[in-house]
């Protein structure tokens, strides 16, 4: 392995460990603060911005299992999901042009709506029932992985043009 390959893979692992700890800190105020805020989905749309749909879609993998393991419906949902929200956004950024902030975000919202909206169809199916949307506050999810995805990777870009 790469050492550049390695180097994303230790990196990816400690966004992962992040959203995980920041997850089980959240769960702690209610599920309202987890229908609004997802870590998981946020360290997915970042890397896969930065390293592409394929390593976006894998880690979209591991993240949506890591998040199924929180949850008491299907095992699988989440990670299918977020296998899909990081292979698309990989490659969508990829052919368009998303460095200005503003269009990152309308990109990311996007995606993070689509993931969502495909999030409560399969569980719909799978489960047979409607799933907990938190009385609307899921609704929120897609804005807030927009705004904040948006601010990490102009943040991220604004450091590597600083060490360039």
């Amino acid at each position: 392995m790469r050492p550049s390959a390695l180097r994303d893979v230790v990196t990816a692992g400690a966004a992962i460990l992040a959203a995980f700890a920041a997850y089980s800190l959240m769960g702690g105020f209610g599920p309202s603060a987890l229908a609004v805020v997802n870590g998981f989905s946020l360290v997915v749309v970042v890397f896969a911005v930065r390293k592409g749909e394929v390593f976006g879609g894998v880690l979209g993998s591991v993240c949506g299992l890591v998040q199924d393991s929180f949850s008491l419906g299907v095992f699988g949902v989440a990670g299918l999901t977020k296998t899909l929200l990081g292979f698309w956004t990989g490659y969508v950024s990829r052919r368009v042009d998303i460095g200005p902030p503003a269009r990152s975000a309308a990109l990311l919202l996007v995606m993070s709506s689509l993931e969502l909206v495909l999030w409560v169809l399969l569980s719909a199916v799978a489960l047979g029932e409607r799933p907990n949307v938190q009385g609307g506050l899921l609704v929120l999810q897609p804005l807030m992985t927009a705004v904040l995805g948006s601010g990490l990777l102009f943040l991220l870009r604004r450091l590597d043009a600083r060490g360039a």
